[in-house]
Formats: structure tokens, C-alpha cells, sequence
């Protein structure tokens, strides 16, 4: 049960990171924290997941900060499709046909294929 407790701190301080790199607007602490998030959510599934297989009962606080945790990473998720929205109508606004204009990304693929969409 330690190893699952010591999962969800880890999440909980990776949410903590997240959440500090949006407030800063700083790019290169959200991609960090966001490579950081994904670690620690998948070692938290993977101790609960083996908690669950040992027969272990999850204590009911580690369930309510896990379920706590899910949902902060659902708001984290909601604000940055907000974001990524309000980016592509920025762009609409100040290039409107720039999908015309033959523009790339530096993977050499079309920078947008519609306006106004949200690409994965």
C-alpha cells in the first residue's frame, strides 16, 4: 500500500507543477511537467491496478485523492483545449486564409487543414 500512496503524492505534486507552468504561461515547464503527469498517472494506474489484483482494499482517503486527482487532470485537460481554441481564433483573426498561404509545420505538413478546429 506504500508503493500506492507514494504514487499518488507523486501525481499530486506533478498536477501541483502543471498547474504552476499554465499559471506562468511557460512553455517549456508545461511540456515538462506535462512528460512528468503522464509518468505519474501511469505509475499511480499501475499501482492501483496492482493494489486491486493483490487483493488489497484501497484505503478510502488514497481513493478520494486519486478520484480528486482525475478530476483536476479533466479541468487541466478542459483549460487547455480552451486555450488551444482561443489560439486557433487568433489566428483565423490575424491570418485568415494562411491555410491558402502554403504554410508548414517543421514536420513539412500543412500548418492547419480548416479553421477554426482543434487537431490532435
Amino acid at each position: 500500500m506504500h508503493e500506492l500512496e507514494a504514487a499518488v503524492l507523486r501525481l499530486e505534486q506533478q498536477l501541483a507543477a502543471m498547474v504552476t507552468a499554465m499559471c506562468r504561461q511557460d512553455a517549456l515547464a508545461i511540456e515538462l511537467a506535462a512528460g512528468g503527469l503522464h509518468k505519474a498517472l501511469a505509475s499511480a494506474l499501475n499501482e492501483s491496478q496492482r493494489a486491486l489484483r493483490g487483493g488489497t482494499v484501497v484505503p478510502v482517503p488514497i481513493k478520494q485523492r486519486l478520484v480528486a486527482a482525475s478530476g483536476q487532470v479533466a479541468a487541466l485537460r478542459e483549460s487547455l483545449a480552451r486555450a488551444t481554441a482561443s489560439l486557433d481564433r487568433a489566428i483565423d483573426v490575424l491570418l485568415p486564409n494562411h491555410a491558402a498561404q502554403g504554410l508548414y509545420d517543421s514536420h513539412g505538413s500543412a500548418v492547419r487543414t480548416s479553421q477554426g478546429t482543434l487537431q490532435a
